[in-house]
């Protein structure tokens, strides 16, 4: 139960419902545990003479505390399942929050079908424990309590043999219940390894058919399914012996009740109504003895999902507005600077950047150059804290950029990657994806500037086409310049564009950057790039090599410098003159 400790906080703000809850099924139970002694006293009278008058006062007496007790029990629902809907409404929208808040490391080392599965089984698994095993464990409780005590008033020996075999129940459901425990963990961890696999293969789909990989793929598919359904098995397995085994031990009760009762109604040390109701109370614990190892089965599978919500809410939000921000601080020129900046991916990992210092003046346009590795995207990812530095600091404006509100610092950001993500939505909304609302003026400008307005106006429904899961129904330079679009719809004052022209040809990149260019006046742009063509337009280049900065100067500076730039050029020279000769 220590992992479930931590719903405390969401009880707390449900407690007067629950403890309504709690007066219903005090309620319930004690309009329930009336009746075997209304039937006793029915017994007891009739045994002696039977009238009309007295059937019909008992048969009354029995048939309205039965609409009583079922009354309270519909309100027993009616708080405390209601109550749970509310609770794992607010987890996951917590847990919803939460992630969204972590920065971008948690999700390169976790799988998107795991993050999956905690949002959702683990979850529900939660809710089942808030909601029934609550209810059935204060309802069992009650109910043991009410029942036990008027058994005891009725023949303390009967009662005491009738509950005999409960100690070892109690055993049962201790050493079953850990067993339990360890094989749902086993379930859920097997379910979001499935769950992974399919999120992969439908992501991935056009790889596994390019391939001739479906049959590998629906085999391989096949073993985990196999896998997480013998691990199920085993859970079910367990399931099935323990239920039939308590209902064994309540019968062993009834048994046991009858066998002393009847000796006692023979003796006539008890009356035959006595006994009738002791037989019914016995009968009346069977449920709550049921219900106990249904509860243990549900508190350990919401203990399992439990602990793989926390830690998802453990990982420390690392990239968040802390004392040191400025809540009036916003960045108003674009000037960036990099100071001694060394970034490592994981503690264990070689720095991908070195002591790397680089300063960009506010309204210039530069563009990074490199080998594949080298460290460029990582450097744009730190102008917006998408990352932060290990040593070393990152300034816009002259201040450092944790000192920024993050939503005053990535508001001044447009950025557009190479892996374009577009979701499934119609391009007004993924191009207005920034907005509250979108506004078709913008949109379609910030089209025109990216030359996609052509490709939307080729379209079937215009901006209202729908471009399908991750923009399947678009080239990936038509993604690219919807992303582009994006970026600029925002009108960043920086404009960050990660090698975000490599999926189009060199035609519509010209055009692009002829439209950027009256875009990018009076704003800082970083642009990645591989071509030289985008390159020498910029005010000025930067090559990183090995995670620093290996040459920096304008176009022709490079050239005749005659090192990894001017290289380039050559190669990139030769390959143009050759297509044109084709």
């Amino acid at each position: 139960m220590q992992n479930l400790r931590a719903l405390k906080p969401y009880f707390k703000r449900y407690r007067g419902t629950l403890l309504a809850g709690v007066v219903y099924i005090l309620l319930s139970n004690g309009f329930t545990v009336y009746m075997p002694l209304a039937i006793r006293d029915a017994f007891n009278e009739l045994q002696t003479e039977i009238t009309d008058e007295a059937i019909l006062r008992y048969a009354l007496i029995i048939v309205g505390a039965a609409a009583l007790g079922g009354f309270f029990r519909y309100h027993i629902r009616q708080t405390i399942i209601r109550v749970s809907r509310k609770i794992e409404y607010d987890l996951r929208q917590d847990l919803w929050e939460h992630i969204q808040r972590l920065p971008l490391r948690f999700f390169n080392v976790n799988s998107v079908g795991d993050i999956m599965a905690r949002c959702t089984n683990d979850v529900s698994a939660v809710r089942m424990f808030v909601g029934p095993a609550v209810m059935y464990s204060l309802d069992t409780l009650a109910r043991l309590a009410i029942v036990v005590a008027i058994m005891i008033s009725i023949d303390a020996a009967v009662t005491l043999y009738a509950l005999l075999p409960l100690p070892i129940l109690s055993y049962a459901v201790y050493a079953v219940g850990r067993r339990m425990h360890k094989r749902y963990t086993a379930v859920q961890d097997k379910f979001s390894e499935l769950s992974t696999k399919a999120q992969e293969n439908y992501a991935g789909m056009k790889t596994v058919k390019s391939y001739l990989a479906e049959d590998r793929e629906i085999d391989e598919f096949s073993r985990l399914g196999e896998e997480y359904l013998r691990k199920n098995m085993r859970l079910a397995r367990i399931q099935a012996l323990f239920f039939p085994f308590l209902l064994l031990t309540s019968g062993v009760s009834i048994v046991v009740v009858v066998w002393a009762g009847g000796a006692n109604v023979i003796s006539g040390d008890l009356m035959i109504g006595d006994l009738t109701a002791l037989t019914v109370y016995v009968g009346l614990l069977v449920w709550p003895v049921i219900a106990l190892g249904w509860v243990v089965h549900i508190v350990q599978q919401g203990e399992a999902g439990m602990k793989r919500i926390l830690r998802v809410f453990n990982e420390p939000i690392a990239i968040a507005d802390d004392e040191k921000v400025d809540p009036t601080l916003t960045p108003t020129r674009g000037e960036i600077e990099f100071r001694d900046v060394t970034f490592k991916h994981s503690e264990n990992a070689p720095p991908t950047l070195k002591n790397l210092s680089l300063a960009i003046p506010a309204g210039s346009t530069v563009a990074i150059m490199g080998k594949t590795g080298a460290g460029k995207s990582t450097l744009l990812d730190l102008i917006p804290r998408f990352a932060e530095p290990n040593e070393g600091a990152v300034l816009i404006d002259g201040r450092d950029v944790r000192e920024y509100p993050l939503r005053a610092l990535r508001g001044a950001v447009g950025f557009a990657r190479q892996e374009a993500f577009l979701f499934s939505a119609n391009v007004e909304t993924n191009v207005a994806y920034a907005l509250d609302e979108p506004d078709r003026e913008r949109v379609e400008r910030a089209a025109e500037i990216a030359q996609f307005a052509p490709d939307v106006a080729d379209m079937t429904d215009g901006y209202r086409t729908m471009i399908g899961e991750r923009g399947v129904t678009l080239s990936g330079g038509q993604k690219q310049r919807a992303a582009i679009a994006r970026a600029l719809l925002v009108d960043p004052l920086i404009l960050l564009l990660d090698d975000s022209f490599s999926a189009v040809d060199t035609g519509t990149e010209e055009e692009i950057l002829k439209g950027l260019r009256r875009f990018m006046k009076d704003r800082t742009s970083v642009i990645v790039c591989h071509r030289v063509s985008t390159a020498k337009e910029a005010d000025f280049v930067v090559v990183i090599e090995d995670g620093k900065v290996a040459e920096r100067g304008t176009h022709d500076e490079l050239i005749a410098r005659d090192g990894w730039y001017a290289e380039i050029n050559r190669r990139q020279t030769l390959e143009k003159e050759i297509e044109e000769l084709d």
